[in-house]
């Protein structure tokens, strides 16, 4: 005998009526060994001596094999349809429902994309007033759901706000005046109204859709949530700061911090808190997470006379030179340069034009790149700003390094190192150490550079600067292989890695070393698989240059292995 109890959400609800009857009379029903008992269930509580099957989304092929046999066109499939079907999370209701919609309407592949663009999950309501609502709303209304306070469906409304969910990590800071908030999210994955995935409490993407507060600025909950987040961003960091280690909570939510600065930014484009709390996030981006964000083209539409717009763009910027865009990035220092010139402050002008001038050195325009330092030079001794000329004197060291002026670059170094050693600001006092060791190796001194660049290594173990000790190891691993210590070398590129598991860019760089090394030992299947995930790296973040140097050296690498493989034969 098979009894089937289907949908039996209704009746297996603990805080529903009967439900301890219900919950024996099922338990007996299981322990018949001539009866097959299957049941149903948005509610994952049933009866332990049940088998509990999890019934996941349709794959791929079998949610379009679902859509066309209901929807039954006759001109074949379309991508828009199954552009549509994604963004569905490939869900069976929602598809089924779809279908049907779609079906009885007699509309074309154009029109449903159409009446999805407008209406979205409204969209799902058949003619027999079959609809997604119908059953989310079900859940809102059990028993059970009840029994969670009135801030339930408030909490549902925000992890359908946030595109990654809610960090299970976070529901302690992010909801501090809820009470009983661990057992409220269990609870809403127990109903199916939400799940779990990779430490976030996340949910489909139709009731995402479905739940997600239409209104942002009219939900309370929310509008805590963001202070929460607002709060935690507030934190200006730098290496070696306090609260530096702890802003790496960011290379987890970023996506969800850049939703919410989104859509905020959408709703009060004049608030001079939420664009403040972009900078800050752009920041936290550039040190623990490089990566371009879809916030640009409203910084840039900022009016120039906006107080936050320069510091907008500046930190934007920072976020190009962070995936090697040095061309974006000189441009958009530009563009801060002209409004500070426009404010007159004097200060800001001087910061900025040395940034430029940074940026002409990573493009290769030394001479434009000292000229641009020495004028900032000029700002920072009228104004007697010591940390300012040891700066761009740092800057100097690093574009006469480029410009082959060795002998100028070293007495660049000099004056950081007079200027800074004996204060707090040591970033320039250890870059200016690495110059040195570069200086010294292409003057054919290795031990002298080999020692420079310990003592830059040094320093920046000190203050844990992550970026520095990147760059140095690779500097000490080039340095070590011309000498033929190979072993060494390839130790110094793992030590790189290790400080660039957040920066895809500085991972790329160093994935791209250790391939040219694998490739210069003739070790060339060791090379080709560096050299292919550098190129997946590089075009990850978009950066095209980069990653079109990686095909070049795997083009060489293939070659190299033709040639060994044909004189073999």
């Amino acid at each position: 005998m098979i009894i089937i109890l289907d949908n039996a959400e209704s009746i297996l609800d603990p805080q529903g009526i009967d439900a301890h009857e219900i919950y024996t009379t099922v338990e007996e029903l299981s322990q018949f060994d001539n009866i097959c008992l299957c049941i149903t269930s948005r509610i994952s509580t049933i009866p332990p001596a049940c088998e509990t099957l999890d019934i996941p989304v349709l794959s791929v092929e079998a949610a379009c094999d679902t859509f066309y046999r209901i929807y039954k066109n006759s001109s074949g499939q379309s991508n828009l349809i199954n552009d549509i079907l994604g963004q569905l999370d490939f869900h069976p209701l929602s598809i089924t429902l779809l279908a049907t919609v779609a079906h009885q309407n007699k509309w074309d592949t154009n029109q449903l994309a159409r009446e999805w663009k407008e209406q979205r999950t409204d969209v799902l309501h058949t003619k027999h007033h079959n609809s997604l609502a119908t059953t989310i709303e079900l859940s809102l209304t059990s028993p059970m759901f009840q029994e969670l306070g009135p801030d339930a469906q408030g909490l549902l409304g925000i992890i359908a706000f946030f595109p990654q969910g809610i960090d299970e990590n976070n529901l302690d800071w992010l909801f501090p005046t809820t009470s009983n908030r661990a057992n409220i999210f269990d609870n809403f994955c127990i109903l199916s109204l939400a799940y779990r995935s990779n430490g976030f409490i996340t949910m489909l993407a139709p009731l995402q859709d479905y739940l997600c507060p239409k209104e942002p600025v009219l939900s309370p909950l929310l509008c805590a949530t963001k202070d929460h987040y607002f709060r935690r961003l507030s934190v200006d960091i730098n290496p070696g700061w306090p609260g530096y280690e702890e802003a790496q909570w960011i290379t987890s939510e970023d996506v969800n911090v850049e939703h919410l600065l989104n859509v905020f930014t959408s709703i009060d484009a004049s608030s001079a808190d939420v664009w403040s709390v972009c900078c800050h996030f752009m920041r936290h981006l550039y040190w623990h997470k490089k990566r371009l964000v879809m916030l640009g083209p409203k910084i840039e539409g900022l009016p120039d006379d906006y107080p936050s717009k320069p510091q907008c763009l500046f930190r934007l910027s920072r976020l190009f030179e962070g995936v090697g865009n040095y061309v974006e990035y000189k441009r958009l220092l530009t563009c801060t340069l002209k409004i500070h010139q426009e404010q007159g402050n004097h200060s800001l002008v001087a910061e900025t034009l040395r940034f430029i001038s940074g940026a002409n050195n990573l493009l290769g325009l030394c001479k434009e790149g000292i000229q641009q330092a020495k004028e900032a030079l000029e700002f920072y001794i009228l104004s007697n700003n010591t940390s300012g000329q040891g700066h761009t004197w740092q800057e100097l060291a690093a574009l006469f390094l480029q410009d082959n002026q060795l002998d100028a670059a070293e007495d660049a170094t000099s004056k950081v190192i007079d200027l800074l050693s004996a204060t707090s600001d040591q970033y320039p006092v250890c870059e200016c150490y690495r110059i040195l060791g570069v200086i010294s190796n292409l003057k054919g001194k290795t031990v002298e550079a080999i020692n420079h660049l310990k003592t830059a290594l040094k320093i920046a173990a000190t203050f844990n600067w992550h970026t520095k000790q990147f760059y140095i190891h690779c500097s000490l691993a080039g340095l070590l292989f011309d000498e033929s210590k190979f072993s060494d070398a390839h130790t110094h590129v793992e030590h790189a890695k290790s400080y660039a598991v957040n920066d895809t860019y500085s991972l790329g760089y160093a994935v791209k070393l250790q391939a040219t090394f694998w490739y210069k030992q003739f070790r060339f299947k060791e090379a080709k698989s560096e050299a292919l995930h550098a190129v997946k790296l590089y075009e990850k973040i978009g950066a095209t240059e980069d990653a079109e140097k990686c095909r070049t050296l795997l083009q060489n690498i293939e070659e190299a292995m033709s040639e060994l493989t044909a004189s073999h034969e």
